[in-house]
């Protein structure tokens, strides 16, 4: 939980120069993708200014029957700091977990006394992220927001085995950049549900079920909008660290979105999730 014994934050009509205040001062510790991206934020600065729709679905009970079901050993791919998956406990013998992220040692330290193995997952000369472990030596793999390479995930799937991955369309935050006048710094159709059914079925997986939900994320502030950007610092890097030069150079775009809040608007951006359950064949 963060503290959030902060002053309170400044009316959306209040001065430009409020928000940038209170934005640099609230406390920022880093949190993890499932509270970024699942709507995670309350006990945060802004739980009362920005919401973020939850998928109709349930993952932690979707992980949690996969686990279940388990005729083996279990592995999650970017599994953050390692607090959701030592929640599905008990874990199968031999099961394991990736992590590349400045988490991977909060991981460890959370899941080996499990008997969980944690290892980084490096990427090759190709760009593709890949996975430290034999073939067919895992009953259930699963991915929540984190980086998938179908070929990998097939591999490392015994025959019969269950993937199940949700996913961040990237189509996520596109309304925030064109607010700001800031260009996508990826590409919006890098990850959507085509992209990702059609991978893993070219890797040799059955697609069992593909659905997406058309999510939104609603600020009700500038502070708020800057709150976030700290947050998730791969939206507009050069804004994260609100200094004053960062924000000069982003002044237009933010003076502008301030007006638009200041005159009783909200911004509505889109925050879609993709979620897929695939089978390797026997």
């Amino acid at each position: 939980m963060l503290d959030v014994s902060i002053a309170p934050a400044p009316a959306p009509d209040a001065p430009f120069e409020d928000h940038i205040e209170w934005a640099r001062n609230a406390p920022a510790t880093p949190l993890t993708p499932t509270a970024l991206f699942a709507g995670g934020l309350a006990d945060t600065p802004v739980d009362d200014r920005l919401t973020i729709d939850a998928p109709e679905w349930d993952y932690p009970a979707l992980a949690r029957e996969a686990v279940l079901r388990s005729r083996g050993a279990v592995l999650d791919i970017g599994t953050g700091n390692g607090d959701f998956f030592a929640g599905l406990g008990p874990l199968p013998k031999g099961s394991a977990a990736t992590e590349t992220g400045p988490a991977f040692l909060t991981a460890r330290r959370r899941l080996e006394p499990l008997g969980i193995d944690v290892r980084r997952a490096e990427a090759s000369w190709t760009g593709d992220v890949l996975l430290p472990f034999f073939d067919g030596q895992y009953s259930v793999v699963l991915s929540r927001f984190s980086t998938i390479e179908p070929n990998e995930v097939g591999r490392v799937l015994e025959p019969g085995g269950t993937f199940l991955t949700e996913q961040v369309d990237t189509r996520d935050g596109i309304v925030l950049n064109r607010a700001l006048g800031v260009p996508l710094g990826w590409d919006p159709d890098a990850v959507t549900l085509d992209v990702v059914s059609d991978g893993l079925v070219a890797s040799g997986l059955e697609i069992v079920e593909a659905t997406e939900y058309a999510g939104t994320r609603t600020f009700k502030d500038l502070s708020s909008v800057l709150w976030y950007l700290r947050m998730a610092a791969w939206q507009v890097p050069g804004l994260a660290d609100l200094t004053p030069a960062a924000v000069a150079r982003h002044e237009a775009g933010l003076r502008a979105l301030h007006m638009h809040f200041a005159t009783g608007n909200e911004l509505v951006d889109e925050a879609p999730r993709i979620l897929v359950t695939a089978r390797r064949s026997f």
